[in-house]
């Protein structure tokens, strides 16, 4: 299954997300002359509530799917508010899995998804994020955390009961978070989850941003006796040498007050970073390879000396399994220089994607 997630649309209730799928995701499926076109459904907060609150909503929106030719079999639960929002930077990061308003989103998401899921799917996926951003942590909310997890396992395995099938929760590494790396992530949740129900969310923006290797950090998920739920597909910005004028400036127009672009500068004497790309300009040495989480497109490279990390994507799907959910999450559309008309985007990157990417299920 190959989806493209909708937290690049805008909308704060039931009736913007639809208009949203009728102005894009519908266009987007008859561009593929697909039958059935797979969503990484992006709920807000109130709206998955109002969902839980409404069995017969959730009827109507499954069948409001179904009429378009939309299916859902995962859903992006990292942003919990308005994504959209004029600065979102560390707000995403909110609330985080030491409150409970967290563990009520996801909970009411797994709602949502068991009664959205196809009857063809194998299992429904939930990705959430890393814990929290890494300041203000205490060791109080690292407790907390463990402990509404254990909660939000035990409701998974409730709704996956009552489904017939497993709903699973991916938790997502990213750059600056309490869980920064893919071995972080590991680190901690092997022996603290249920690996039937919590595993890893392999966003390989994130994973490019660290400079890990891709094949070892899927084979160190799956040594700790965990697993990727599912894959983001996603690519990060490189600059190869961020010491000259053309690459800073290249670089510089991509730094934009909405969104959070972290950067990573692979110094031979260990990572260096930034926590935001108008900081990296002014704080990291710019002796070695930049790489910025930037969510860029698949299908089109940046122009030189600029470079996307397609090949870390590529690496790290040649070795996931073959049925695992797969997300394109290009959600910065609306903040990329010249990023030209979203439809025809949408349906390019996943035209890329049914091209290059290995999966066993697709458009």
């Amino acid at each position: 299954m190959i989806a493209y997630c909708t937290n690049v649309h805008p909308a704060r209730d039931l009736t913007g997300i639809l208009e949203q799928l009728d102005r894009h995701a519908v266009g987007v499926r008859e561009r593929l002359a697909a039958d059935v076109l797979p969503l990484g459904l992006w709920l807000p907060a109130s709206v998955a509530r109002g969902l839980v609150s409404d069995k017969h909503a959730r009827r109507r929106f499954r069948t409001e799917l179904e009429a378009r030719g939309l299916e859902v079999s995962t859903l992006n639960a990292f942003p919990h508010g308005d994504f959209h929002d004029t600065v979102v930077k560390r707000a995403v990061y909110l609330p985080t899995w030491g409150d409970s308003r967290r563990l009520a989103y996801t909970a009411d998401c797994a709602v949502v998804l068991a009664d959205l899921l196809p009857d063809s799917a194998a299992y429904g996926s939930i990705s959430t994020l890393p814990l929290a951003w890494r300041q203000g942590w205490t060791a109080r909310d690292d407790d907390r955390a463990h402990q509404t997890l254990s909660e939000m396992t035990r409701l998974l395995r409730a709704e996956s009961a009552r489904l017939g099938k497993p709903i699973r929760l991916g938790v997502e590494p990213e750059p600056g978070c309490v869980l920064d790396t893919v071995a972080d992530a590991v680190e901690w949740l092997a022996h603290r989850v249920d690996p039937d129900h919590v595993g890893i969310c392999l966003d390989t923006c994130h994973l490019a941003v660290s400079f890990a290797d891709p094949a070892k950090t899927v084979a160190a998920i799956h040594r700790a006796g965990l697993s990727v739920v599912k894959v983001q597909a996603s690519a990060a910005l490189e600059v190869a040498d961020p010491s000259t004028d053309e690459g800073r400036e290249a670089i510089a127009m991509f730094a934009e007050p909405r969104y959070l672009h972290q950067v990573r500068e692979n110094h031979p004497d260990g990572i260096l970073a930034a926590d935001d790309l108008l900081e990296a300009l002014t704080d990291l040495p710019s002796e070695h390879p930049w790489r910025v989480h930037f969510h860029v497109p698949l299908h089109a490279a940046p122009r030189a000396p600029l470079a996307s990390t397609t090949d870390v994507l590529l690496a790290a799907m040649a070795v996931v399994a073959d049925d695992v959910h797969v997300e394109v999450e290009t959600y910065t559309w609306t903040v990329l220089p010249d990023a030209g008309d979203l439809t025809e985007g949408i349906a390019a990157e996943l035209r890329w994607a049914h091209e290059h990417l290995r999966t066993g299920v697709g458009v």
